[in-house]
């Protein structure tokens, strides 16, 4: 058994490394990595991040690109990159990624970073980008106001699940819908930065623990008899979705392993893992993820197959503790 999931594991990162990137999908694509322990491919990749990066510090952007938060999905692996290779050209890419969150990326008037460059939205994928790059970049209480403000923005406590996309000029929604990959990135997002806190920050890891706990069990509602769950989680009529089931049993695994969350949740995580293992055909695709580039339909994306690859780091990572 363990001979075949590392057979799947390698089909699962050749697929990755075929596929066509956009800032965030390079960056989560180099996590995957740096979570695996593959860490020539993580400096390889966060070469080709600075090797895009905008003048701004945008790091791995190609071509026209409005997103502000996403490029600092390459941050922490450039971070990584410039410590192993001692490298200054690296460290000061990263610092310029670090300088643009910090001094120039657009925000509301509480300091809430945008997504996009063009309009004055909050989106819940930041959840994930900016806040774990901050933390591990030396900024674990901005990590944790970024957090804090896009839950301002997005947590629908009606329904105990974060809404996509939040429009700061009208004061409202553009998208109330609780979409799963967003809730997913939510989840992964808040679980790397429980693990990037400093033990000072003991309050803020509470506080942001129980978020997690309530995403987490806001999506665990609605799971499927399958383990998997609908593109739109509290919307049966919508697509069956696999990202949302592989980014909620990384966090899990992640976080029980740092005590953030009660083992009681492992039983889920483990059906949602066997789940998405059902997903990945013969060439090393994870199917029936939110796919690329539309994000519309079922299909087949990076994102999808690097947190199958996060999935079984922490999996693994969980039973060697």
């Amino acid at each position: 058994m363990g001979e075949q999931i590392d057979l799947k594991i390698q089909k699962v990162t050749r697929a990755l490394l075929a596929m066509q990137r956009h800032s965030w999908e390079q960056g989560v694509a180099a996590q995957a990595f740096l979570e695996s322990g593959e860490t020539e491919l993580v400096v390889l990749m966060a070469v080709e991040a600075v090797l895009r990066q905008r003048e701004d510090g945008r790091l791995g952007v190609v071509g026209p690109n409005h997103s502000v938060t996403d490029p600092a999905a390459n941050g922490e692996p450039v971070l990584y990159a410039a410590q192993v290779t001692g490298d200054p050209a690296l460290r000061e890419a990263a610092d310029r990624m670090l300088a643009y969150l910090l001094h120039h990326a657009p925000r509301t008037a509480d300091g809430t970073l945008h997504h996009i460059t063009t309009r004055p939205e909050v989106w819940i994928d930041s959840m994930c980008m900016a806040p774990p790059f901050l933390a591990a970049a030396g900024h674990p209480r901005e990590a944790v106001r970024q957090i804090e403000g896009f839950r301002r923005c997005l947590w629908r406590a009606e329904v105990q699940l974060y809404a996509h996309q939040w429009d700061d000029n009208l004061g409202a929604y553009r998208r109330a819908d609780p979409w799963g990959v967003g809730n997913g990135w939510a989840a992964a997002g808040i679980a790397r930065v429980l693990g990037a806190l400093p033990p000072e920050m003991a309050d803020e890891r509470a506080r942001l623990a129980g978020y997690l706990r309530e995403g987490i069990d806001g999506c665990l509602a609605h799971q499927r008899e399958d383990g998997l769950y609908h593109d739109v989680v509290d919307d049966p009529s919508t697509f069956v979705e696999t990202n949302l089931a592989q980014m909620l049993a990384y966090a899990i695994y992640r976080s029980v392993r740092g005590g953030w969350l009660d083992r009681q949740y492992l039983a889920r995580a483990d059906r949602m893992r066997q789940a998405a293992h059902r997903k990945v055909d013969a060439r090393g695709l994870v199917q029936g993820v939110c796919g690329a580039p539309h994000f519309d339909r079922p299909g087949t994306a990076p994102e999808g197959q690097a947190f199958f690859l996060l999935m079984e780091a922490a999996y693994r990572s969980l039973g060697s503790a």
